[in-house]
């Protein structure tokens, strides 16, 4: 916790200053009332005393209220804003951190995991800095500044106070000691309900196409059962706080007044107006002390699941990226759009078996390099390392002939324009998706827009909309074919205008015609630009300049099409599994 009080800025830190200063005045105010009442008792008790004496005393007493009162609001106010500022700033960190973890780091929290650290654990935080600030130093205040003022009145009472104060720190220790671990529980279960619901909602269609509702709902109703029965057990234990507090505090004041008439009857005449005055005043203390306790138990109820919070925040903060930033920005190289994998072995961080072994080739400027194989080969693990999604475990790749860990990633990442398995589509526009990003150069015109989508053959159906290229796309292409999200993704790299294609599987969603009048018209566009092409298809690949066939994470043949069906079994078995014989010769 006290790791991530660290984002507090030297404003934060002042207006923490000015609300502390106002604290201590509405302590003193709230402490002064009862001197007051002491006053106005002994001279409502008194013989000849007059009116005005006791009017006077009251408006002191209001007075001390009203400042109380102005005190408290000012203090809310700034512990709100204090608050809010401060889980703004950490959320905002969060993200930041979020955007640069490497794929890697990404599934070993999960994603819905990282949706609950950045919102409902850092809610937590914010609603402990808000309550903590106006009764965590409050409290402490309020007590021991009462207990000083109440040490030299009685001994015995001031005996049955500290016994009430033990009983209740110890059950505030009890009920700590038995929540606590069940706090750590809670989060991971909201993780895991937030991934239930999460995975419902992304796969709604497999769900209603396999009449899945009814397992949906029982996975989501075992998830919700436990989290539920782990909150009441919760709420349970700390509902014997307050009975417990009032009886306390009940039996207190009935002990003072008990000991007090015993302590009256015993004493001299002119002792007992004393003695009364004292007991009205050491009672109102001795409700401030036990105030005091039940506001530091209302934050202790806060306190053990802002600390779980804090503690999964700071594991994300604390994460090592494992994906550094090289040094190299805005630098003229002597090569333009090539792409070399020299002696590339690559496996996962978890994984003993390695993926890739021994990769080598080399893509030149205008060149279309494909790669092909069976289901799991690597084909899109190897596409994935060249804007270094994951790094090289051995071997090295080069871009313009560089080391792709010596560039700065915004700068590695400017060079090239992806196109992903499954087709991303943002919440927005047509024109908002396909001028995504930033392109590393001027701004993305409409015109380039328009062209870009022309040359993705998008065109038609985009036209065919009711506000065309402001048409609204909605979150993750709802309202989109499969292939039409395929196309406005690939015009997406074709806007950005990089010297680097990569094209993972991405013409697999689109039909016969559409794919080769794409590819036909891709060709022309990008003749100055390097294309890296995973596909399943020959007809997409057998035209590409070089050919890689990968098998079981080795390369067992590079070449053309023809060279290849000679040479490569592996590729002749893919290539007569898809056409004829007859269309492989023609081809």
């Amino acid at each position: 916790m006290l790791k991530l009080f660290k984002n507090f800025k030297k404003k934060d830190i002042f207006l923490i200053l000015i609300s502390i200063i106002l604290i201590v005045f509405q302590v003193w105010l709230d402490l002064r009332m009862p001197d007051y009442m002491s006053e106005i008792t002994v001279l409502v008790q008194t013989e000849g005393s007059e009116l005005k004496d006791i009017l006077l005393n009251g408006g002191y007493m209001m007075l001390c209220a009203l400042g109380s009162l102005i005190s408290a609001i000012i203090v809310g106010y700034l512990a709100s804003n204090i608050s809010a500022s401060f889980s703004m700033k950490v959320r905002k960190k969060l993200f930041d951190k979020i955007e640069n973890l490497g794929i890697n780091e990404v599934k070993q929290f999960s994603t819905s995991s990282l949706i609950t650290r950045t919102t409902n654990d850092i809610t937590q935080i914010q609603m402990l800095i808000s309550m903590g600030l106006q009764l965590m130093i409050k409290a402490p205040i309020t007590a021991i500044w009462a207990i000083t003022k109440i040490l030299n009145k009685s001994w015995q009472w001031s005996a049955i106070t500290a016994v009430a104060v033990v009983i209740l720190l110890s059950t505030i220790i009890t009920l700590m000691v038995i929540v606590l671990p069940r706090f750590k529980k809670v989060q991971k279960l909201i993780d895991k309900i937030n991934g239930v619901t999460r995975e419902n909602l992304t796969g709604i269609r497999v769900v209603r196409a396999f009449n899945a509702e009814k397992y949906q709902e029982e996975k989501f109703e075992k998830t919700n059962t436990e989290l539920t029965n782990m909150q009441l057990f919760n709420q349970k234990a700390f509902s014997v706080m307050s009975p417990v507090m009032y009886l306390i505090m009940y039996f207190l004041t009935l002990s003072i007044y008990f000991v007090g008439a015993y302590l009256i009857k015993g004493a001299l005449m002119s002792d007992k107006l004393i003695l009364f005055g004292d007991m009205v005043v050491f009672s109102s203390y001795a409700m401030q002390v036990i105030m005091s306790f039940l506001m530091l138990a209302m934050i202790f109820m806060m306190l053990p699941r802002a600390q779980v919070s804090a503690v999964r925040i700071n594991e994300v903060l604390d994460t090592e990226i494992s994906i550094k930033d090289g040094l190299l920005e805005n630098i003229n190289t002597n090569q333009t759009g090539t792409v070399e994998f020299k002696n590339v072995s690559f496996k996962y961080p978890d994984a003993e078996e390695y993926l890739l072994k021994n990769i080598s080739f080399k893509a030149n400027k205008g060149e279309t390099v494909a790669f092909i194989g069976s289901t799991g080969s690597g084909k899109s693990t190897l596409i994935n390392l060249v804007p270094r999604f994951y790094d090289v475990t051995d071997g090295e790749i080069l871009v313009d002939g560089i080391n792709v860990k010596d560039y700065k990633q915004n700068e590695l990442r400017n060079k090239m324009g992806y196109v992903p398995q499954k087709a991303v589509i943002f919440n927005g526009t047509v024109n908002s998706n396909v001028a995504y990003g930033d392109n590393g150069k001027e701004k993305i015109t409409k015109e380039k827009i328009k062209e870009a989508i022309n040359v993705a053959q998008a065109t038609e159906f985009i036209e065919k909309m009711k506000n065309k290229y402001d048409s609204h796309i909605a979150q993750g292409g709802s309202n989109i074919s499969g292939g039409q999200k395929q196309r406005i993704a690939i015009a997406r790299a074709i806007a950005k205008d990089p010297e680097i294609y990569i094209f993972d599987d991405s013409f697999s969603a689109l039909d016969y015609k559409t794919d080769a009048t794409l590819r036909h018209e891709l060709k022309k566009y990008t003749k100055d630009a390097t294309s890296l092409i995973v596909a399943q298809r020959i007809g997409t690949i057998m035209n590409a300049d070089k050919i890689i066939v990968l098998d079981n994470g080795n390369c067992v043949g590079i070449g053309t099409h023809k060279q290849l069906l000679k040479s490569c079994e592996v590729y002749k078995q893919i290539a007569m599994s898809q056409l004829s014989k007859e269309e492989l010769e023609n081809a």
